[in-house]
C-alpha cells in the first residue's frame, strides 16, 4: 500500500507531461501551415527573381505617305468616262484626271464695229445694222424698209415701192431687240466698210418683200465684210442668229486687200 501511495505523484507527473506533449504537437502543424501560407502570399506579391522586367516601348502610329506635289501648273479636274462607261456599262463611275487649263485668248476688239441687229415689229420684225466707234455713244443706223406707213408695206409684197435706208421707229430701243451679232474691225477696215454702207444707202431706192428687203440689205453688208451669209428670205431674228452661227460668232474681222472687192 505504501508503494502505491508513493508512486501516485510520479504517475500524475508523467500523465501531465504526456498531455502537454500532445497539445504541443497539435499546435506546431497549425503554425507551420500558417507560416507556409504567409510565405506563398509573399512569393506571389514579390516578383520572381529569375524573370527580368522589360520596358514597354510604344511604337508611333504609321504615317501615310504624303501626296506628291504637283508642278506649278494651273490645272482643273475633268471628269472623263471610264472604259465601262464609254462602252455603255451601267453604273460605271466616271474617273477624274488632271488636265492643263488652256486659257482662251482674249477677243481682240477693234475701235470700230458693225452690229447686225433685229427687233420686233407689227409684222414679222425688222433687220438693220448699227455702226460706229466703240468709244463713242453716237450710233449710225442703216436698214432697208418701205417709206411711209401700212399702205406701202402692203403693196411692197406685190410690187416695188419707195424705200428708206436710215433709222426707223424702235431701232434704238433695247426693249425691242430680238437678236444681235457685233463684229469689230480696225480703223482702216472700218473706213472701207462704213463707206460701203453709206453708198448702199444712197443707191438703194426701192423695197420689195420678196427680192429687196431688210435681210437682203443686211446680207450685202455682211458679204462685203467677208462674212458668210444665209439665204435672205428668213425672219429677221432667225437671219441674225444664223449669220452668227455660220461665222462661228467671229468677233473680229480683217478685210482682204481692197483689190479683192469691186468697190465702185
Amino acid at each position: 500500500m505504501n508503494y502505491c501511495v508513493n508512486q501516485r505523484p510520479l504517475f500524475t507527473a508523467l500523465l501531465g507531461f504526456a498531455l502537454l506533449s500532445s497539445v504541443v504537437w497539435q499546435v506546431q502543424p497549425v503554425k507551420a501551415q500558417t507560416a507556409s501560407a504567409e510565405q506563398d502570399q509573399a512569393a506571389q506579391a514579390a516578383p520572381s527573381s529569375d524573370k527580368t522586367l522589360k520596358p514597354v516601348i510604344m511604337k508611333p502610329a504609321a504615317r501615310k505617305p504624303a501626296a506628291p506635289k504637283l508642278a506649278s501648273v494651273s490645272t482643273s479636274s475633268t471628269e472623263v468616262p471610264s472604259v465601262d462607261s464609254a462602252a455603255g456599262g451601267e453604273g460605271a463611275k466616271p474617273q477624274k484626271r488632271l488636265s492643263r487649263r488652256v486659257s482662251s485668248p482674249a477677243v481682240a476688239q477693234g475701235p470700230y464695229y458693225v452690229d447686225f441687229r433685229s427687233r420686233t415689229a407689227a409684222s414679222y420684225g425688222h433687220a438693220f445694222v448699227w455702226f460706229g466707234k466703240s468709244s463713242e455713244k453716237k450710233v449710225d443706223v442703216a436698214g432697208l424698209h418701205p417709206a411711209g406707213d401700212e399702205v406701202p408695206f402692203i403693196l411692197g409684197h406685190v410690187v416695188f415701192v419707195p424705200a428708206e435706208t436710215g433709222p426707223s421707229y424702235g431701232d434704238l430701243d433695247p426693249e425691242y431687240l430680238t437678236a444681235s451679232y457685233r463684229v469689230y474691225m480696225s480703223e482702216a477696215d472700218a473706213k472701207r466698210v462704213f463707206a460701203y454702207i453709206r453708198k448702199l444707202q444712197s443707191t438703194t431706192k426701192l423695197w420689195n418683200e420678196m427680192s429687196s428687203n431688210c435681210t437682203s440689205f443686211m446680207g450685202q453688208i455682211a458679204g462685203f465684210m467677208g462674212l458668210k451669209t444665209p439665204f435672205f428670205l428668213m425672219y429677221p431674228e432667225d437671219y441674225v442668229n444664223k449669220l452668227k452661227e455660220m461665222n462661228d460668232n467671229k468677233q473680229f474681222i480683217t478685210l482682204p486687200p481692197q483689190s479683192a472687192f469691186a468697190e465702185q
